[in-house]
């Protein structure tokens, strides 16, 4: 197993049988979680729609979004109150091509204040949509840029300092997909087709049938529902040899460690910030909240295998890695395959270019402690600029999770590459651009960050923890560039 995830490993025996009823496996305090051969598949994958967008007189492509809300029908019991873009719950996916003036008219229909993070894109800092954006109820916000970064999948949810773990829970996410401005890199292109949208979340229902809100893990919100583009119990019909999965941790807690039911090994093409130099063959991927990947699997006609999420070591204590949910063993999506299958060419040898990973020399090194939802000791401050970077800078940092429990990291305004965890390379699944990155307890790592070129002195991006209630409750610092 590569160095990286050696603290991510299996640790639990999968070979659980098909007639096995839901199960929960008390230790101490804590309860392990399998839903392994308990689903019944009953739902066809709902594939968020592509948003429409015009093109206005400056040339800038368009979009119209509505945060509104709704009622959704994930039980036959009763409807659950939620919230979402366009619509009762989660998003349309924006696509956009490399090169492209956007611009978003963003409505608040809500009642209550809420924020657009665009999750990965390199935008400028006004137009980020962190805590300092805010969009009153009622009220409308029209960010715009040009998109100059890669081809990857990214995303948009709500950034309210104090209130984002609520307002990601009642619905407020949704993808945005980076299109390149060369040919295509002979992946899977057909959106909802051979390339897939999979927004992976997980929720917890009251008795009355809403999404409950508060937090009751020391990570944050865990439900023993998954959801998947917001379907329950989800199949996917397969007609193609391969499929390309855009997969999205949108949980605000949850890690999950992605695998199939027969062990099959897939090709993961891309991650947080675009593809590989190469595809990677891996039987076992894990993203903590906030991460992607892009991943080929491969299919033969007639077979119905599952994907899963299986056990993975966080680095916490015994219980603490129960109560995170790092024991459970989770059925997600069952992939049904016709009876015959379209052909589909191998994938190539090369994706990106190896040349447009290089960086320069870091012009500076900084030091980050991760500990008890401080950052160096210190909680976000809407009122403090915690540090400053030259636009367009490289910089080093090595960020230290010394506390207790799992944390990752997460960048705004920028992408980096992990340089090393623990001082051991990365994995090649993890060796492309990135924007957040996984610190188990007692992990250290070093990335080396490009900053964007936009300056802006008065106006702060973020960096923090993706576990959202440790962001809510103060796991947050802001920079600028200048």
């Amino acid at each position: 197993m590569p160095p990286l995830v050696s603290r991510r490993v299996f640790l639990l025996g999968t070979g659980v049988g098909a007639s096995l009823m839901l199960t929960g496996c008390t230790v101490g305090t804590a309860k392990v979680l399998s839903t392994v051969g308990t689903l019944d598949f009953a739902n066809p994958l709902g594939i968020p729609p592509l948003a429409p967008s015009t093109i206005a007189s400056d040339g800038a492509r368009l979009f119209q979004l509505t945060a509104e809300a709704g009622n959704s029908h994930f039980r036959p019991a009763a409807p659950t109150p939620t919230w979402g873009y366009n619509g009762a719950f989660l998003g349309p996916t924006l696509r956009a091509r490399r090169g492209e003036k956007v611009r978003v008219a963003v409505h608040n229909a809500l009642p209550d204040p809420t924020t657009v993070h665009w999750h990965g894109m390199q935008v400028p800092a006004v137009h980020d949509g962190g805590p300092h954006q805010v969009i009153a109820p009622g009220a409308q916000w029209i960010p715009e840029w040009t998109i100059d970064q890669p081809a990857a999948t990214l995303w948009y949810h709500p950034h309210v300092h104090g209130k984002s773990e609520e307002q990601m829970t009642r619905g407020l996410t949704g993808m945005f997909i980076v299109d390149g401005d060369g040919p295509n890199q002979g992946l899977p292109t057909e959106y909802g087709v051979d390339d897939i949208p999979l927004i992976v979340q997980d929720r917890a229902f009251t008795d009355d049938g809403s999404f409950r809100v508060t937090s009751d893990t020391p990570t944050g919100l865990l439900g023993d529902t998954i959801l998947i583009n917001g379907s329950i119990n989800p199949y996917l019909l397969v007609r193609t040899e391969a499929v390309r999965l855009r997969i999205l941790n949108a949980a605000t807690a949850r890690v999950f460690n992605f695998g199939f039911s027969d062990n099959r090994t897939f090709s993961v093409v891309g991650t947080d910030g675009g593809l590989l130099p190469a595809p990677v063959p891996v039987e076992r991927l894990m993203l903590s909240p906030g991460e992607r990947a892009e991943i080929v699997v491969r299919f033969k006609a007639g077979e119905r295998p599952v994907l899963q999420s299986l056990p993975q070591e966080l680095g916490m204590s015994g219980e603490l890695n129960i109560r995170a949910g790092g024991n459970d063993s989770l059925d997600l999506l069952q992939f049904r395959t016709a009876a015959k299958l379209a052909a589909v060419l191998s994938l190539p040898a090369s994706l990106a270019t190896p040349a447009s990973l290089d960086l320069e020399e870091a012009a500076r090194t900084r030091s980050f402690i991760l500990k008890d939802m401080y950052i160096n000791g210190k909680l976000m401050d809407m009122s403090r600029i915690d540090l400053t970077v030259r636009a367009g800078a490289v910089e080093t940092w090595n960020v230290s999770n010394t506390d207790h429990l799992a944390h990752n990291f997460h960048l705004h305004g920028a992408q980096f590459r992990i340089l090393d965890i623990d001082g051991v390379d990365p994995p090649p699944e993890f060796a492309g651009w990135k924007d957040t990155v996984f610190l188990p307890v007692r992990a250290t790592a070093r990335i080396e960050i490009k900053f964007s070129q936009y300056a802006d002195p008065a106006t702060p991006y973020m960096y923090h923890c993706h576990f959202i209630r440790h962001a809510d409750m103060g796991m947050m610092g802001q920079f600028t560039t200048v």
